[in-house]
């Protein structure tokens, strides 16, 4: 059975695993603190692909930042990763082809494939993690725009410069409805400039009306931005992954679209592909697995 070699490249870790063409992990997951400069970078991915490289039919990369349509460089730059990250040379990196895809984009495919919209030709996922990533699946093809930088979830939620984001802008999806969001919510709501995503969910979980109140305006923002998601796309099913989407209410949020949108009905779920989709996605993508 063929094999990728499986690389997911963040700002602050790397992780790289085997992956067979059923989007079956087959190896042990290694884990890496990404390195601060380009030339470290490039040190890691070439130590890691020349241990595996002899094992593996393709090597395929789940990386931060939006990637380019024939899937073999960053298109810009990405923030949260040393400056010249964006002008890695990925093919010259291994003997095997080396495929790319950005992270979410990847996770959404391993979701349409082995996971919650296995069998569904439409759907959006998204990562609720720090930020916010997004993938857009149409017609059981991953969609990527004209040059490959579709799917980043910065629509604006207001108009008045209210909250900087991570982008530079104001007021994006991402600084409401991410875990940095949730934290922003609450400072602003308790006038506490302490308090942390972490405060709220406990507080919540421990029946604190406050954090509760606060937490309810957080997934609401969510809604909101589900709600002109559906409408855009009329999906079969969005899909909630990160480390936030565990908090949320797929029920309340089903319900609550279904009422205010204006095409057909859908459903909010959770991601089941699992922590290491990003790099079960790419290599399904590499491998050229499809539904």
């Amino acid at each position: 059975m063929r094999k990728a070699l499986a690389i997911d490249v963040g700002g602050t870790k790397v992780y790289s695993t085997l992956v067979n063409e059923k989007g079956e992990i087959v190896s042990d997951v290694e884990k890496f603190s990404t390195p601060k400069t380009f030339d470290e970078i490039c040190s890691l991915f070439k130590e890691i692909i020349e241990k595996h490289e002899r094992e593996v039919d393709v090597v395929a990369f789940a990386t931060c930042g939006a990637v380019n349509n024939s899937n073999d460089g960053i298109l810009g730059s990405t923030g949260n990763i040393a400056e010249d990250y964006p002008k890695m040379d990925f093919a010259s990196l291994s003997k095997k082809k080396v495929f790319v895809e950005n992270d979410a984009n990847s996770a959404a495919w391993a979701e349409h494939i082995i996971g919650a919209s296995k069998g569904m030709a439409y759907s959006i996922m998204l990562t609720l993690g720090t930020g916010v990533g997004g993938g857009i699946i149409l017609d059981n093809k991953l969609y990527k725009g004209k040059n490959g930088a579709a799917g980043e979830m910065h629509f604006k939620m207001r108009r008045n410069k209210h909250r900087k984001c991570t982008c530079g802008s104001y007021d994006c999806f991402e600084s409401y409805a991410s875990g940095t969001g949730l934290k922003l919510t609450a400072r602003e709501m308790l006038n506490d400039m302490s308090v942390t995503s972490y405060d709220v969910i406990a507080g919540m979980k421990n029946g604190d009306e406050k954090m509760i109140k606060v937490f309810s305006r957080w997934q609401d923002d969510i809604l909101t931005g589900l709600i002109g998601l559906a409408d855009i796309f009329d999906p079969d099913v969005i899909v909630l992954s990160g480390s936030m989407a565990q908090f949320v209410d797929t029920d309340y949020l089903t319900e609550q679209v279904n009422k205010e949108i204006v095409t057909t009905p859908t459903k909010v779920v959770k991601a089941q592909a699992g922590n290491y989709s990003g790099m079960i996605g790419a290599a399904l993508l590499a491998l050229g697995v499809e539904r």
